[in-house]
């Protein structure tokens, strides 16, 4: 899980939403709930660029609220990594939002559930011997 994230606001413009991103060197920024009993959203590098960019839209006059994923799809923190890892495969998801008592606390990948996820649970298990830093001989 990456625990730190950018928020933007719905109604911010895309010229916005870009900026934001390349200063926060991030794809993914989570969007602002309009209130108590609205729901996250996500805006996404990959949303832009089919959304805006394939439909030769100005950044400008196109606000975040058009194009983001709303609802954000998200996974408790202590969710396993195998069921969270179906739920991307199922949803063909590329990342989910890690909600935890109606708040984010992060955000996941399955480049994260692997790298991370898979990793730690095979150590646990015993599965990985030698040292991870060493180069597999071959």
């Amino acid at each position: 899980m990456k625990k730190s994230y950018t928020t933007i606001d719905p109604r911010a413009t895309i010229s916005d939403a870009l900026k934001t991103m390349k200063r926060m060197r991030t794809s993914l920024l989570v969007v602002e709930k309009k209130h108590a009993d609205d729901q996250f959203g996500l805006l996404l590098v990959s949303d832009i660029a089919s959304q805006v960019l394939a439909r030769d839209r100005a950044p400008s006059r196109v606000n975040v609220y058009e194009i983001m994923q709303k609802p954000a799809l998200s996974v408790h923190p202590e969710m396993d990594i195998r069921y969270c890892s179906r739920l991307f495969d199922r949803f063909k998801l590329v990342r989910a939002l890690v909600v935890e008592d109606g708040a984010v606390v992060g955000t996941i990948s399955p480049n994260a559930l692997v790298l991370d996820g898979l990793y730690e649970l095979e150590h646990e298990l015993g599965g990985f011997h030698g040292d991870p830093e060493e180069p597999v001989a071959g």
